[in-house]
């Protein structure tokens, strides 16, 4: 009897992160999926025949995005029509899940490479109109936004649940006693070091351009980002709050791509892998604490890869906002120092659906470059869900 197959990450791609109404404006989600997927073809070899299976994340799909992006995108990508492919909705969380899905498809045996990622444009994330329940109603009727936040929420819902995600942080922000000082110092620090990556290398084989546009870096960065600056910036959702638009995620689009399979399926991809998918966590909690979901998230997946947080030397946790991202670090205890070295979700963008990808190669390139055995990738989720994944690279061993 054989055990478990392990799940390695071959390769992870994806493209530059765009400001909302930025330079992907007149580029479509499933084109941007498309790209980073035959980047991973190109760039490993792969014959495209080998992959059992597409996984790709997304957060909309109320737009062009919409009919199951994943098949679509590996159609544009030029994949075989017989590579099969499917899509997951878990938010922000999306593209995690997705690497997640993958993982758990190559240990069951179902599947020996999956190639996994997300996409979201919330620049083109469309207005919807409901569709009244008789003809010709007599009243106007609102269009609704579908780029971030509850919409069409049902009344049977608890109010204090469909809080705004900037009202459900500002109430985090109480309740742990972050100062908006602090949520300052960690944007600044968030802009410093992604430019500083960039600057250094470190994104020159993770990001890729995209056909039709020549976007070649995340167009978000602001190095000469500093505490004074953004200390002048307003509240975003409470006159005396400390959340601003300097210090919280911004709109984005983007893509991303990550590469899994067996040690079988090394030979099939034509080169080793980069590091090994240890373990996994989901956690969920009241919706308007989802900002908290991370955190026993990734104490559920450290538990289950058999190590402790002083075993850790990289960690990736998604920047959706700054007082949640600092909340989460406080409750592990763990180093800031070794969190997000190469900038984050406030600086490079988060894209929804392709975060998580994202979050997935910059730490396994991390992990190489820097020579640590264990890092975790971390996510907050609306709607009160959180994910964890532990990385091992084993050339450490």
């Amino acid at each position: 009897m054989t055990g478990t197959p392990q799940v390695y990450v071959y390769d992870a791609v994806r493209t530059p992160f765009a400001r909302f109404g930025g330079a992907f404006a007149e580029t479509r989600p499933d084109d941007l999926a498309a790209a980073t997927l035959r980047a991973v073809v190109d760039r490993t070899g792969l014959d495209p025949a080998a992959i059992d299976e597409v996984v790709l994340g997304n957060a909309n799909g109320a737009g062009e995005e919409n009919r199951n992006v994943a098949r679509m995108a590996a159609l544009l990508a030029d994949l075989p029509v017989t590579v099969p492919g499917t899509t997951v909705n878990r938010l922000c969380g999306s593209s995690l899940d997705a690497a997640m899905i993958g993982s758990r498809t190559i240990e069951t045996g179902d599947a020996d490479i999956v190639l996994t990622g997300g996409v979201e444009s919330m620049t083109r994330a469309p207005w919807v109109l409901p569709k009244p329940s008789r003809a010709y109603p007599a009243g106007n009727t609102e269009l609704v936004s579908t780029t971030l936040g509850w919409r069409l929420v049902n009344p049977a819902m608890p109010k204090e649940w469909t809080a705004s995600l900037g009202e459900s942080n500002e109430q985090l922000c109480e309740i742990h006693g972050v100062s908006r000082e602090r949520q300052d110092e960690f944007a600044a620090r968030s802009h410093r070091l992604a430019h500083a990556a960039w600057e250094a290398g470190f994104y020159n084989d993770l990001v890729i351009g995209v056909p039709g546009t020549d976007l070649a870096r995340d167009e978000g960065i602001r190095p000469d980002s500093t505490t004074q600056a953004l200390a002048g910036l307003r509240p975003s959702f409470r006159k005396n709050g400390t959340i601003t638009a300097g210090n919280a995620s911004p709109l984005s689009d983007g893509a991303s791509a990550v590469l899994l399979g067996s040690a079988a399926a090394a030979d099939r991809i034509g080169r080793d892998p980069l590091v090994r998918i240890a373990a996994r966590g989901t956690h969920a909690v009241e919706p308007h604490r989802f900002g908290y979901a991370p955190v026993e998230a990734a104490e559920k997946a450290l538990a289950r890869a058999g190590i402790s947080w002083s075993d850790v030397g990289a960690v990736e946790l998604n920047e959706a906002f700054a007082v949640q991202s600092l909340i989460c670090l406080d409750a592990w205890k763990v180093d800031p120092e070794i969190v997000n070295t190469k900038g984050g979700a406030i600086a490079l963008g988060h894209p929804l659906g392709a975060s998580g990808g994202r979050l997935l190669g910059t730490l396994a390139a991390a992990l190489r470059a820097d020579g640590h055995r264990w890092g975790v990738a971390a996510i907050c989720i609306g709607v009160g869900q959180g994910l964890a994944v532990v990385l091992e690279n084993e050339e450490t061993v």
